[in-house]
């Protein structure tokens, strides 16, 4: 029996989450009060007349404080069972969400007429904090639209019925920021830049003529011979260590070149190597 817990931010996409998997057949059970799980898993453990193998529970900040607070408590008593748990955990940048929430003109579970939409957002951040240290992925939608992010969540969810590890390799530039949901973060603004050879500027990292033009240059090859050898040493490690989701970042200065380039190189190797192997280029999407 497996047990996925969505929790994030309000705004975030958890409903888009939960529909996701409802469509993967998993039972799903939106705004569950978080104390109540344990007894949901003796419930599914107990019943022999369940017609799904795999569970999906939407918590948010609806629940009260000391459940929240106490949530790691909780999932040692849920992972004291015969159960495979997984926590996802949704989060954006509170300018993306207070537009969200402008646009849809809904109310924040948390505002009111004291409490305005930032400030509800910061204490529904913080409230979250407990489920948010404990998640196997994190995923920042702030740059993600609804349905980018059917398609991720999709791929990372599925892919991992078919592999240990789900491995997601993404480009990104820095001018944007760092994505907050990466596990490793590769700079590869020391190499050559194509983005100053006219001919290349409008093309990516995915072209062949910008990948020839990197290739040319010894630094770019042995950025990609360095950062293959020591996931090549360490991923196997996490692995064993019963890890789901793993996230790759590999960075330039815009997130049209370089990281494309390192990131396409990256993602076709691995998949000669293994399963679960997924690719993003954040900016160019």
């Amino acid at each position: 029996m497996k047990l996925i817990i969505i929790s994030g931010l309000s705004g975030s996409g958890k409903s888009i989450a939960l529909n996701v998997l409802e469509d993967l057949h998993y039972y799903c059970i939106d705004n569950l009060p978080a104390g109540m799980l344990p007894a949901l898993a003796d419930q599914l453990l107990s019943s022999d007349s369940l017609t799904h193998d795999h569970v999906a529970v939407g918590i948010d900040a609806r629940n009260t404080p000391a459940e929240l607070a106490n949530f790691s408590t909780i999932l040692e008593n849920l992972r004291s069972r015969s159960l495979e748990i997984e926590i996802l955990f949704l989060e954006a940048d509170n300018i993306t969400l207070i537009k969200r929430f402008s646009e849809t003109r809904r109310r924040h579970p948390l505002s009111n007429k004291d409490v305005p939409l930032s400030e509800a957002i910061i204490q529904e951040r913080n409230l979250l904090e407990p489920i948010a240290a404990e998640a196997d992925l994190r995923m920042d939608t702030s740059r993600t639209n609804i349905h980018q992010l059917r398609d991720l969540i999709h791929s990372r969810v599925n892919s991992t019925d078919h592999a240990k590890l789900s491995l997601l390799f993404e480009s990104f530039g820095f001018k944007q920021g760092i994505p907050v949901d990466a596990d490793f973060v590769f700079d590869v603004r020391c190499i050559p830049n194509p983005h100053w050879e006219p001919r290349l500027r409008a093309l990516t990292g995915k072209d062949e003529a910008v990948a020839e033009f990197l290739e040319q240059h010894d630094d770019a090859i042995k950025m990609y011979e360095d950062i293959r050898t020591f996931l090549s040493n360490w991923i196997p490690r996490f692995e064993a260590d019963n890890r789901s989701y793993m996230t790759v970042a590999i960075g330039c200065t815009g997130g049209q070149h370089r990281s494309v380039y390192m990131v396409e190189k990256l993602a076709a190797y691995f998949s000669e190597q293994r399963k679960g192997i997924l690719h993003r280029h954040r900016e160019l999407s």
